[in-house]
Order: C-alpha cells, then sequence, then structure tokens
C-alpha cells in the first residue's frame, strides 16, 4: 500500500512540475499540462496516456527512450495504475483494522463506493472506449474538460444511475446534517463504561445510528460511468424515423 500511494504521490508532484507536452490524441500536437509548460494551479493537469498507446501496459521499459515515454503520456499509467493499487490495499487495510478490533466491516463498505468511483473513471472508461487518453486528466480544469466531454458524448444527466447517484449524494448529505444534529443536541448515552462503543452497530438495533445513503450514491455513479463506458448511453429520447 504505501510503496504503490508514495509511488503515485511522487510522480504526481514531478509531472505536474516539469512533465512535458503529451501526444494526447496521437496526431503529433502534444499538450501541455505541467506548471513549467505555462499552466497554473487550475489549468495543470497530468495529460493521459496518447491515443497511439491505447490500452497497453506502458512502463518505462517498454519505450526507446525517457523522452519517449514522457512524450506519450507515460506518467498519467504509471501513477493511475499505482494509486489503483493503493487505495484498493488502503480499503483492505480499513477492513483488517475493523475486524481486529472487534468492528463490523461498514468503514470499508463504506470506502469501497469512492474507490469505485475512481476506477470507473481512470480504468473502466478507458477499457470500454478503447484507451486510455480517454481517462480523466489529472487536473482541476482537466476534470471538468472530462465531464463536460462526457456529456456530450454519453448523456449521463439523462442516465437513470447518474439520477441515483445525485440523489443518494445529496440525501446522503442531509440525513449526516440531521443526525449529526441529533447526536450532538444528545445527552442520552447509550453504552456504560463496561461496554464496548461498538456495541451501538449491532443488527435490529431499535435506532439507526449510521446511513450509507451517500455510498449508494456514489455507487450508482460509478455504475453509470462503468455501463456509459461501453456506451450503453443516457436517454435521448429521439425518434429512430424522422
Amino acid at each position: 500500500m504505501i510503496p504503490t500511494l508514495l509511488t503515485a504521490t511522487s510522480v504526481f508532484i514531478i509531472a505536474f512540475i516539469a512533465a512535458p507536452p503529451v501526444d494526447i490524441d496521437g496526431i503529433r500536437e502534444p499538450v501541455s499540462g505541467s506548471l513549467l509548460y505555462g499552466n497554473n494551479i487550475i489549468s495543470g493537469a497530468i495529460i493521459p496516456t496518447s491515443a497511439a498507446i491505447g490500452l497497453h501496459f506502458y512502463p518505462i521499459w517498454e519505450a526507446a527512450s525517457v523522452d519517449e515515454w514522457l512524450y506519450n503520456g507515460g506518467p498519467y499509467e504509471l501513477i493511475v495504475l499505482h494509486f489503483l493499487l493503493g487505495v484498493a490495499c488502503y480499503m483492505g487495510r480499513e477492513w483488517e483494522l475493523s475486524f481486529r478490533l472487534g468492528m463490523r466491516p461498514w468503514i470499508a463498505v463504506a470506502y469501497s463506493a469512492p474507490v469505485a468511483a475512481a476506477t470507473a473513471v481512470f480504468l473502466i472508461y478507458p477499457i470500454g472506449q478503447g484507451s486510455f487518453s480517454d481517462g480523466m486528466p489529472l487536473g482541476i480544469s482537466g476534470t471538468f474538460n472530462f465531464m463536460i466531454v462526457f456529456q456530450a458524448e454519453h448523456n449521463i444527466l439523462m442516465h437513470p444511475f447518474h439520477m441515483l447517484g445525485v440523489a443518494g449524494v445529496f440525501g446522503g448529505s442531509l440525513f449526516s446534517a440531521m443526525h449529526g444534529s441529533l447526536v450532538t443536541s444528545s445527552l442520552i448515552r447509550e453504552t456504560t463504561e463496561n461496554e464496548s462503543a461498538n456495541e451501538g452497530y449491532r443488527f435490529g438495533q431499535e435506532e439507526e445510528t449510521y446511513n450509507i445513503v451517500a455510498a449508494h450514491g456514489i455507487w450508482f455513479t460509478a455504475l453509470g460511468i462503468s455501463t456509459m463506458a461501453f456506451n450503453l448511453n443516457g436517454f435521448n429520447f429521439k425518434p429512430v424515423c424522422s
């Protein structure tokens, strides 16, 4: 876990500052994303791997030189694959620590939602579209560009999974606010000094002490991205014959 996340973080910082332009479309028109090549914090990004590479595994030793590897966007694959492996290991670590402490696994289960979302935009979507160049750039403007292009190509706002995702995330925010205000204003203890705090998290209890609605929203959004990756797009209601 730690080596993969350290690798992803280190390469991201170096590439964000100093990576040369990347031929993202494979047409010999490189796009710059680093600070030293004219970008700022908002416009900067790690540019996705070139369409000329497609879905091929592209480590440094597969390129003729480091310059070629950088030109074809090798750092993007390196960062994304190490990052996904690292967060998956972190999720497993959360489950392991919960198990060792005698807790139930809901922390790891909830964390699986953002892990699924990251996997959807960084791995599943490029696989469905046939190239890592279609993955989400690692930057602020790159993220918004990805969202706009995704709407243009897949009509995501009209996809049922996206609708469920929005309802889940906003509903989760509402329930979290209500639950937090209730807990912080309560003066009644539910456990004694001789009981574990985890006793408040048993099946069949009368009162709900947690909710996972927000995780449902993120899961559904990840499912939506994963289905649209294979062009099962949102509704358009256009007539088949005009």
